[in-house]
């Protein structure tokens, strides 16, 4: 194993003292084809051009002397440390810090950014990043080859933000443009780069944490139907709403559809979990009301005018879905585009049954849950609102994580 491993973080500035030290000392540099150019790198020192960090790792393990790694950025955010300091390898290491192209990236674009998401996008996750960028007014992504600007564009569709791409931070050939969403896909960009994504309703500035504050708005899972406009749909019981929203388990980088908006109450709390939402409903009162409630709730979603199961065909790939109206038809065409949880009602045994039944035919592990909610009047201590419904949710084993 290597006596010592020095990671300098690198960011286009001289070196400073301490990195030089580490560096005349080393016997094996890694690091990418303008950091190995350095004139500062020692002549007889082994080099080794970073591609496969783990591959450098194994490298740098089996070395006998002193390593030094470069890493653009600040190594130790979403950086290469975590690699080196697994257990895989062991390594201890010593760090020498620098900017983060997240903070270099902000900085030319002369905005904050402690209220901003940072991703990672690659090809595992770039959908789920995506998502963040529908769900959140202002995100960072850290892109790579094959999950640049141009796929984020694409994928994001209708969904507008601006784009401040800042292109190989740092080097001579540094650039930053900014373009709307939808006309990345037109251009080529050089990597590294960072996307900053911005655009939606901005978060009311907390001072306190960085990032999404999940504190903000009521506190909660659920507020009471009396809370949103109009006159409730049948199924759009708070009580109701809470089992779906525990079955659902929505959470950031997840995409939720939410079939049959009526007032909005679903989509607005399942947005409140800091997941992407769309929202679909045949009548316009309805999506207006939609539109309204995220408004309040001061969360981003997009709202779908449309009748389902049709309108379904031409919306992106959902990670959990909410029901709340359509029957088995809507159940059905759910179930088909493979979502990992599907959760759904029905007001009597023969309609749960068969809702029960499709899901089952589609490969998902299926519960089903008479709930009865009892409102009483706390004055009389009498009954004021009986509730029953089926509650009706399914699992896809292969999609679980």
């Amino acid at each position: 194993m290597a006596d010592r491993v020095t990671v300098i973080g690198w960011d286009g500035t001289p070196l400073t003292e301490a990195a030089r030290g580490a560096l005349s000392a080393a016997t094996l540099v890694a690091g990418a084809a303008h950091h190995l150019a350095l004139p500062e790198v020692p002549p007889g020192a082994e080099r080794i051009r970073l591609g496969s960090m783990h591959l450098a790792a194994r490298r740098i393990v089996g070395h006998r002397g002193t390593a030094v790694v470069f890493a653009d950025g600040d190594p130790g955010f979403f950086g290469v440390v975590r690699t080196l300091r697994s257990p895989d390898y062991g390594l201890e290491v010593e760090v020498v810090p620098a900017v983060s192209s997240v903070a270099t990236a902000f900085a030319r674009a002369g905005t904050p950014w402690d209220d901003a998401q940072v991703v990672v996008a690659h090809g595992r996750t770039l959908r789920r990043a995506v998502n963040v960028c529908r769900a959140h007014p202002k995100v960072a992504v850290l892109t790579s080859p094959g999950a640049g600007p141009a796929e984020l564009g694409l994928l994001l569709g209708k969904v507008h933000r601006t784009f401040v791409i800042c292109e190989e931070l740092g080097t001579p050939r540094e650039q930053v443009t900014v373009v709307t969403s939808e006309k990345a896909a037109d251009h080529s960009w050089r990597d590294p780069n960072v996307v900053i994504v911005l655009g939606g309703t901005t978060a009311p500035d907390t001072g306190w944490i960085a990032g999404r504050d999940p504190g903000r708005g009521p506190r909660g899972w659920v507020l009471p139907a009396g809370a949103y406009e109009g006159t409730p749909k049948e199924g759009e019981g708070e009580r109701l709403r809470t089992a779906q929203l525990a079955r659902l388990a929505p959470r950031v980088g997840d995409l939720v559809w939410d079939i049959g908006c009526g007032s909005g109450a679903f989509a607005a709390e399942a947005g409140r979990f800091g997941a992407a939402v769309i929202a679909v409903d045949r009548d316009p009162d309805s999506c207006g009301r939609t539109a309204a409630a995220a408004r309040r709730a001061g969360v981003e979603l997009s709202v779908v005018q449309g009748t389902a199961p049709h309108i379904l065909e031409s919306l992106p790939e959902p990670d959990v879905v909410r029901v709340g109206g359509g029957g088995a038809a809507v159940v059905s065409a759910v179930a088909d585009r493979r979502p990992e949880r599907i959760v759904t009602h029905a007001a009597t045994r023969d309609e749960a049954e068969l809702l029960g039944r499709d899901l089952a035919e589609h490969g998902y592990q299926v519960e089903c849950a008479l709930l009865q909610s009892v409102e009483l009047d706390t004055g009389s201590w009498t009954e004021r609102e009986r509730t029953v419904a089926f509650l009706l949710s399914g699992l896809l084993p292969d999609r679980a994580p």
